[in-house]
C-alpha cells in the first residue's frame, strides 16, 4: 500500500501542519516581535487542538469509525477557531471609532478574573485585537488562519469519512 494513501500518514500530515502553522505563530512573535493578542492567542490554542487529534489519529490507526471520530473531533476544534478567526476580522474590519477599547492582557485577565469572565472579556475584544500588524496577499492573518482552519477540517473529513479504512479512495471506481 501506498504510504501517502494511508489515513494514518494523512493525519499525520495534519498533525506536521499545526505544528507548521504553530511554529510559524512563535516565530512572528518571538523573531519579528509582533506580540498576539488574546484573540490570537485562542486561536493558537485550536490549531494545537487539532495538532492533538491528527496526531492520536495518527499513533492510534483506528479503524474506520475512530478514523471518523477524530475527523470530527479535528472539524470541533477547527469550527472552534473557524469562530474565533472570524470575530478577530470582524473587530480588524470595525472602523477606528467602533473599536472597542483596549483591555487587559490574557495573562492579567486569567490571574484576577473567574475564567467564564475572562473568556467574556476576551471574545469582546480590545484595541490591540483590531489592529492589523501583518499581512499577506493583502490579508491579515486572521483571514489566513481562517482559510487553514478551512482547509484542515476539509480534509479531516474526507479522510475519516473514506469507505475504506487505511486507504484513501479517490476518483471512481
Amino acid at each position: 500500500m501506498n504510504p501517502l494513501k494511508s489515513s494514518r500518514a494523512m493525519y499525520l500530515l495534519g498533525f506536521l501542519a499545526c505544528a507548521g502553522l504553530l511554529a510559524y505563530a512563535y516565530y512572528v512573535q518571538y523573531v519579528l516581535y509582533l506580540e498576539p493578542c488574546p484573540l490570537c492567542i485562542l486561536q493558537r490554542l485550536a490549531f494545537f487542538v487539532m495538532g492533538v487529534f491528527f496526531l492520536l489519529a495518527g499513533l492510534h490507526n483506528p479503524g474506520r469509525i475512530g478514523f471518523r471520530v477524530y475527523a470530527v473531533l479535528v472539524t470541533l476544534a477547527g469550527l472552534a477557531g473557524s469562530g474565533v478567526a472570524i470575530r478577530h476580522l470582524w473587530l480588524q474590519s470595525l472602523p477606528p471609532d467602533q473599536v472597542p477599547t483596549c483591555g487587559p492582557g490574557l495573562e492579567y485577565m486569567l490571574a484576577n478574573f473567574p475564567l467564564t469572565e475572562s473568556i467574556s472579556m476576551i471574545f469582546r475584544g480590545s484595541g490591540t485585537c483590531a489592529t492589523v500588524d501583518w499581512t499577506f496577499l493583502g490579508l491579515a492573518m486572521p483571514a489566513w488562519t481562517l482559510i487553514c482552519y478551512v482547509i484542515l477540517m476539509g480534509l479531516a473529513l474526507f479522510w475519516g469519512f473514506n469507505r475504506k479504512p487505511g486507504e484513501l479512495r479517490v476518483g471512481v471506481q
